[in-house]
């Protein structure tokens, strides 16, 4: 088979598992129970993206590295975590090798808002979910009304926006005029004040600020200090931050005796009990730095909203590093590129991780951000020797 053909039979193969993971994760933002064929769906997923790196064409030095991204992956899954999911991601990301990258990211927007708008219009029509709901948010208000347009909960409703506002942004922010900006920006304030999200404002305003900026001063993106500070943001900042508050949550909610207890109270209070949740939420203390391993194990399943502490806790601290380590990488790509509206996209969603855990996640489908990481760290590891090999 020439080259040609297994790159188009690969892509064919991607697109196939990609579609499969997006319709997964539209129904599982949805009312939809979906948790006895999950697995199931997940396992073929794999599959397929195994056949696409399989038929994909790749030299010595590629195999090599495929070899190894698979075995410490599936170490970390049959030893330690029990949780697949770094394996699944992996080999998805070696699948998108070869991938019309902007053709798939319109594919991936226009598939997840078409969902999306079907999920909000059966709610609307009285046919599946609630329009709002009326509740204890944990902000002392026992009958808080938010609305939630069939996704089940007000932050979940933002999550999606928020990630149709990122790829829109990638896709389109930089030839858009300013009106389309600011309606976009509209759209997403509404939300946010129907959904009374008060983080997902404060995002929200952070991701379209850096977005104009890029989009209207066009020597930004040769300013080598943007990429400096968004590398000290994310994830040095957001780690460190995702640490202590895994180190203070033990400290009870209205203890303030040290003042240090009190600053610790009001970042609490910011962030609705969030802290205070990794320890107190359940009984194990799921989250709490007591519970962090260099690899997980398998008893850690536990959910809770702080999306940093959750890739520590769910995968462990040499996974999450490497991660970490990953994600720097791809900032220094993107200076190489010069592709600032990429970076904006790494800050605002490395932000919105700290304090929701929406992209750490089992649905390959939620992680819009995993074809340009794979895209670009291909593109960076492919250097001329490995070409030529492959060739």
């Amino acid at each position: 088979m020439s080259e040609d053909k297994r790159t188009k039979l690969s892509n064919l193969i991607f697109y196939i598992a990609l579609t499969i993971e997006l319709v997964l994760m539209i129904a599982e933002k949805s009312e939809i129970s979906l948790h006895d064929c999950e697995s199931m769906v997940f396992k073929c997923t794999f599959a397929l993206t195994v056949l696409a790196v399989i038929i994909m064409k790749h030299g010595k030095r590629e195999w090599i590295a495929i070899g190894v991204i698979a075995a410490f992956t599936f170490i970390c899954w049959r030893f330690f975590s029990g949780k697949n999911e770094l394996l699944r991601f992996s080999m998805f990301m070696i699948a998108a090798r070869d991938i019309d990258l902007k053709k798939v990211m319109k594919y991936i927007f226009y598939v997840s808002l078409a969902g999306f708008a079907l999920i909000a219009l059966l709610s609307v029509v009285g046919v599946l979910g609630n329009i709002y709901m009326i509740t204890d948010y944990g902000r002392d208000n026992a009958q808080e009304l938010r609305y939630v347009f069939g996704f089940g909960h007000p932050n979940t409703l933002y999550g999606c926006v928020f990630a149709l506002s990122a790829m829109w942004m990638w896709i389109y922010g930089q030839k858009s005029r300013i009106i389309s900006w600011l309606l976009v920006l509209a759209f997403n304030v509404a939300i946010c004040l129907l959904s009374k999200s008060k983080t997902a404002l404060a995002i929200c305003i952070i991701m379209f600020a850096t977005g104009l900026l890029v989009r209207y001063w066009n020597k930004i993106a040769e300013c080598r200090i943007i990429y400096i500070l968004t590398a000290l943001v994310t994830p040095v900042f957001c780690v460190a931050f995702s640490v202590w508050s895994a180190c203070v949550s033990y400290i009870p909610r209205y203890h303030q005796e040290m003042k240090c207890h009190d600053f610790i109270w009001r970042i609490d209070e910011l962030l609705t009990n969030r802290i205070h949740d990794l320890y107190r939420g359940n009984e194990r203390h799921a989250g709490a730095i007591e519970t962090w391993k260099l690899f997980s194990d398998k008893m850690s399943e536990e959910t809770f909203d702080m999306g940093w502490v959750r890739l520590f806790y769910w995968y462990g601290i040499i996974p999450a590093v490497i991660i970490s380590l990953l994600v720097i990488l791809l900032i220094y790509i993107c200076y190489k590129k010069k592709d600032a509206m990429t970076l904006v996209i790494i800050l605002s969603l490395s932000i919105y991780t700290v304090v929701e855990a929406t992209f750490v996640s089992r649905f390959i489908g939620r992680l819009f951000i995993f074809p340009i990481a794979a895209v670009y760290l291909w593109e960076f590891f492919s250097r001329d020797k490995i070409k030529e090999e492959r060739s």
